[in-house]
Order: C-alpha cells, then structure tokens, then sequence
C-alpha cells in the first residue's frame, strides 16, 4: 500500500458512522457542574448527529448512524468482541466500504478493525483531517492541513502494510541488512513534513509583514471564534457585508478572512473570520494552524459566537474555552471577549425571554449580547458593545478650531473616532474625539490646544 492510497475516497462512499460513548452517568443535580464539565456529559444524540454532520460535509452517504454504549475500552478494538461482529454482518448485509468511528482510535485498534470488518475504518481524527484537507483552498491552509495529515499519518505506519520487507543496502553483491520499507516511509514522510514547516516559516513571515503593516494603521482588530456552525461567517457576512461561504455545514469555511467594519461613531475595526472549534480537535491540527489563530492570539476583542438553539450550547462553549487556553487565552479574561448568543430566530418566545433575563443577571462586562446573523436583530448592540469594549483604556479629547482652521478635521475624522461636533455661532468647531494611546502623540503635536476630557 502506497502512502497516498492510505486516504479515504469520500465522495459517495456507504459509510457506517458508529458512535461509542461512555454509559456512566452525569453528576447529580444536586452537584454544580462547571462549565468545562459539560463537555464530558454531551448528548450521545446531538454527539452522533454531529458525527453524521461531519461524514456528509465530505459527501459520504451515511447508510446508518450507530450509537453504542461503552463501559469499557477494548485495547485491541476498541468495541467489545459482541459489537464487533454485529457490525461485521451489517457491514457486509449493507455493502458498507468505510466506517467512521466517533472516537481516537489508536493504529492497533484501527487495523484490528479493519480486518474484521474487511474496510477501510478511520477515526474522529481521520475525519476531520479529511473534511479540513477539502475545504483548504489558500497555500497556507494547504499547507496546514497536509502537515498534520503526515503528522498522524506518521503514528499510523504500524497498519497491515504488504510491503514491509527489509530493503538491500550496501554495494556490490553483499549488502547490508538497509532499511525496512515502514522506516523509508517515515523518513519520506519526516522530509516532506520539514519541507512544509520551512514553506510555513515564509508564509508566517508574510502574515506577520501584514500584521504589522495593520498596526501601524492601526485599526483594532476583531476575532471571530466559536463552534462549527455557530453561523460565525453568517455573522461576519452581516457585520462587514461579505461573501464568505456561510451554509448549514460543518467547517463549511476553513481559510481565514479579514474586511473592514465601521462602528456606530465612525470608527473602523478590522474584523476576522477563523476556522471553527470542535470538540476533540485533533492536537496536530491546533499547532498546525496555531500561525493562522496568531490573529485570535493578538485581537483586541474576541466574539465567541455560540448557536443558543443547539441542545448542546454549555458543551461546545466549553470545547471552544479548551482550545481558547490550549492558545494561551484566558475564556474568562473579562472585557476582552463577548459572547454572542446566535441563531435568536430559532428560539421560541419563552426560551428567548430566558436567555435575556440570564444575560441580564450577569455583570456587566461579562453580558452576552442576543443576535440573529439571519434576521439582523441585535446587530446593532452588538456593534455598540464591541465598540465600547475597543474604547476602553482610550482617551477621550476635546479639540477646538478656529473657522480658517476647519479644515483639520479631516485628519480627526481619518485617524480617530469622532464622538461629537458642534460649532457655535462664531464658526469655532468643537470636536470630541477617542483615540488609540500611540495616536495620542500625534494628536497633541498637532492640536496643541487639545484636552483631556476622559
């Protein structure tokens, strides 16, 4: 078996998705939970109906989803030797080529599967590789996503490969014992995966060119974090009016994007679309796109977009919080992140004057803001809060011309946020504005009558 052969073929391919989850039981009521415990007591239902959700991103037809209650771990296979063979003979008695298990398989267990089932089996983590490696369109992202391919494509060289016999080695008509063709394949696969990290440094290099250049404008910038299909690039369509692909789709978006947002007093943001969390996210692909997530690292505001209509809303704001402190963020870091609560089109009028009597119990820098990507609704507190929250450590100026002297506004206007204008009946302007701390300089220099007001 070749390398490029060990890939799944996707489309169209009858897929089992089985689903095996523990059967232990949540903690009692009466026994508070905290967040991140959520996501240890998940549906099985909304787990495996995310399972089959993530096959048909790929276009695998899913004959049938099968969920299967787990007391223990098989070493060997995972499933209990019972399961197995039920699955074997549903397997054949449905002309099944490929099975998705919803769980990190170890290679034993994975090539166990495969020859008792007469398939190809890939895991959670296969899955994903596979879904990130079809929607990655720029040469970043490309070359992302292939670097953690060949990362666990490296783990899995203990499979039932056909040609692992010892190589010849020497010269002449004698020699050596060489390499065994499983050590050829690791060290091809160790090359071409220090080729792309040299490729990554260039194209981290390039970003970090572009980021800096962005500082110097220098605009805020906005993130866009959340779980798969929380409608993070619905939302980036509305706030910024773009055309990112935005459909009812896991990771229907991958590659990051960036476009300019006006705030309510005029001021400008750069807002940023990033690929979406998901729990169980496999570890080689956060430090692959780790370069692509600087720009979640450096933002100056975070919006964790979550779906409050999903039945699982608490679990996968707790995954996103995981992969937020796996990045170094802190999820409780205060007026830096804002939660936003979306898909508030799909809530009925008791559950949507739930959700606002919560936020409104919440402190104040900690409020999630109710919107509708689809609809619009609350798009405007949203703009007014992100506002605010950008405004914080920023000083507010009062800054007076004389009428010959008007036209210096432009430059106010261009390079800070104007709150106020009004001029009184001998022509003088009066202009308040907010700026950024390194603009603050520039301001004084050329207004030097400007003062402090807050």
């Amino acid at each position: 078996m070749s390398l490029t052969e060990q890939r799944p073929t996707a489309g169209g391919t009858r897929t089992f998705v089985v689903g095996a989850y523990s059967t232990r039981k949540p903690k009692p009521a009466a026994v508070p939970a905290t967040p991140d415990e959520f996501a240890a007591v998940r549906d099985p239902q909304a787990r495996i109906d995310e399972a089959v959700g993530l096959a048909r991103a790929i276009d695998l037809e899913v004959v049938r989803p099968i969920v299967v209650g787990l007391d223990a771990v098989r070493p060997a296979t995972y499933l209990g030797k019972g399961r197995v063979e039920e699955i074997a003979q549903a397997v054949k008695d449905d002309d099944v080529g490929l099975v998705v298990m919803d769980c990190a398989l170890s290679p034993v267990q994975q090539r166990n599967l495969e020859r008792a089932w007469g398939v190809k089996v890939i895991d959670r983590t296969g899955l994903i590789l596979e879904i990130f490696g079809s929607r990655a369109h720029t040469r970043e992202g490309t070359l992302q996503v292939e670097l953690a391919h060949l990362s666990y494509q490296k783990s899995r060289l203990v499979r039932s490969w056909t040609h692992l016999e010892r190589q010849r080695g020497g010269f002449g008509f004698l020699g050596g014992p060489g390499e065994t063709q499983i050590e050829a394949d690791r060290r091809i696969i160790q090359e071409r995966m220090t080729r792309i990290e040299q490729d990554l440094e260039a194209v981290k290099r390039t970003r970090s060119l572009h980021r800096a250049s962005r500082r110097r404008v220098p605009y805020p910038v906005v993130a866009l974090v959340g779980y798969t299909n929380a409608g993070k690039s619905s939302l980036f369509n509305r706030l910024s009016a773009a055309e990112v692909m935005a459909e009812d789709m896991l990771f229907a978006t991958l590659d990051p994007t960036a476009r300019s947002v006006t705030l309510p007093h005029g001021g400008k943001a750069i807002l940023s679309d990033t690929v979406g969390f998901i729990s169980d996210l496999p570890t080689m692909l956060v430090a692959a796109f780790r370069a692509t997530l600087e720009d979640v690292i450096e933002a100056d505001v975070l919006l964790h977009v979550r779906d409050v209509s999903h039945t699982d809303t608490l679990s996968q704001a707790a995954d996103v919080n995981a992969i937020l402190r796996e990045l170094g963020i802190d999820p409780d870091g205060g007026a830096r992140i804002i939660e936003v609560w979306n898909k508030a089109d799909l809530l009925d009028e008791g559950e949507r004057q739930r959700l606002l009597n919560v936020a409104e119990g919440r402190p104040a820098d900690q409020r999630p803001v109710l919107v509708s990507a689809l609809t619009g609704e609350g798009l405007d507190r949203l703009l007014a809060t992100i506002e605010d929250r950008i405004a914080r450590g920023r000083g507010v100026f009062l800054v007076s011309l004389e009428p010959e002297d008007a036209g210096l506004a432009n430059w106010l206007h261009e390079e800070t946020e104007v709150l106020e204008r009004r001029t009184d009946d001998n022509g003088r302007l009066s202009i308040v504005v907010r700026v950024a701390p390194e603009k603050e300089p520039r301001l004084l220099n050329r207004f030097r009558g400007a003062r402090q007001i807050r």
